[in-house]
């Protein structure tokens, strides 16, 4: 059970992680986690890092189809997605494989094919991996968080380090910023 729980790879921040290799790798499609993945909780859009704008630029750039998966409410979920011209999924809790499954078929990949980019090992990375999904798992953006989500952290800061005891956490890459 413990290595459904390892990512392929760790970065500092999502756009640190090189498109080029995504693409050697064979991924078509990438699910990207919208709450401190791809901008801070309870950021909005327009206050986004122009880092984050450019990698999606990039992701469109080298054909590579982007959905962003999400736990949260649909209409601000919608909202990003719409602003960023990306499809979406929201309000169906990961780590089911519904999410990761309809994000799938709205982008026509299949799991070979997708890789899955969020800051949390119990939702993204499992859920992904239950999937069979390339995972990444990101550093969160921001210290801000819901209640949960930090009672969470506290267990998944033992899961990682059991994981590296074990070897089987990888190196996180990127600059600490």
């Amino acid at each position: 059970m413990l290595e459904r729980l390892a990512p392929k790879e760790w970065y500092e921040r999502l756009w640190k992680i090189p498109v080029n290799n995504l693409v050697k790798n064979g991924i078509r499609g990438v699910i990207v986690d919208l709450d401190n993945t791809l901008v801070p909780w309870r950021t909005e859009l327009a206050d986004a890092s122009s880092n984050l704008h450019n990698w999606l630029t990039k992701l469109k750039e080298a054909g590579l189809d982007i959905c962003i998966v999400s736990n949260g409410g649909s209409s601000r979920v919608k909202r990003f997605a719409d602003a960023l011209d990306v499809k979406y999924v929201a309000g169906i809790p990961k780590p089911r494989r519904t999410p990761f499954k309809l994000a799938m078929a709205k982008m026509g990949t299949s799991p070979e094919e997708t890789a899955v980019v969020g800051d949390q090992l119990f939702t993204d990375v499992l859920g992904g991996n239950r999937c069979g999904l390339y995972t990444i798992l990101v550093s969160p953006q921001g210290k801000k968080e819901f209640v949960t989500t930090k009672l969470v952290r506290l267990i998944e800061k033992r899961v990682k380090t059991r994981l590296e005891a074990r070897g089987l956490f990888p190196t996180r890459k990127g600059d600490v910023e």
